[in-house]
């Protein structure tokens, strides 16, 4: 059973689930902004945004260790660095169970870090015909980061457009949440106490 799993990590996938229970998790999203932007064709741009009491140098601490990602993200299943000589190139595989299906969908990134206020992403390889955004970090004050994760996105033909639309912009919800709740983990005053 588990090699079929691996060999469904190579596509985009829509597989029913057995004998599994579909939960959905609790999301407070009530500070969470998403907005969507038909673009030309199948072609979407999706957008969200939050507000951190945080200075974007400890969110960059967050979003940038890569290989820990897929430990307090809901619906990244793996993420990884990957070896490359000259860039930072990191490997995801989403993964999201809704009604009894599971979506999957695996993409490697370029990323371009610009340090404390951007990482930029373009796809290289992946289930989507064309995947890249960023992640913004503006600072509005001392300990007030507006965080903003924006993704242009052409999914295959064998995808709905709708489905995929409704699925990642339920997924920035569920980032950025787990985001705001890693950085109180990591950073909030006696968090640190015997670790």
């Amino acid at each position: 059973m588990e090699a079929k799993s691996e060999l469904q990590a190579d596509f985009i996938t829509l597989d029913p689930v057995e004998n599994e229970e579909t939960v959905a998790e609790p999301i407070d999203s009530a500070d969470v902004e998403v907005s969507t932007d038909r673009a030309e064709g199948r072609h979407r741009q999706l957008s969200a945004r939050i507000r951190l009491t945080y200075p974007p140098e400890q969110l960059w601490q967050i979003l940038t260790d890569y290989d820990r990602l897929a430990d307090f993200v809901p619906n990244l299943a793996k993420s990884q660095r990957l070896s490359h000589p000259h860039r930072i190139r990191i490997e995801q595989i989403g993964a999201e169970k809704f009604l009894n299906f599971k979506f999957r969908a695996r993409v490697v990134l370029d990323m371009v870090e610009s340090f404390p206020n951007r990482i930029a992403f373009q796809m290289v390889e992946g289930d989507f015909k064309e995947f890249s955004g960023s992640w913004d970090l503006l600072r509005l004050n001392d300990r007030l980061t507006e965080l903003s994760y924006t993704i242009r996105v052409l999914p295959p033909r064998t995808m709905p457009i709708g489905l995929i639309e409704r699925r990642l912009k339920r997924g920035f919800v569920v980032n950025l949440c787990a985001i705001r709740d890693r950085a109180q983990e990591l950073f909030e005053e006696g968090a640190m106490v015997g670790k």
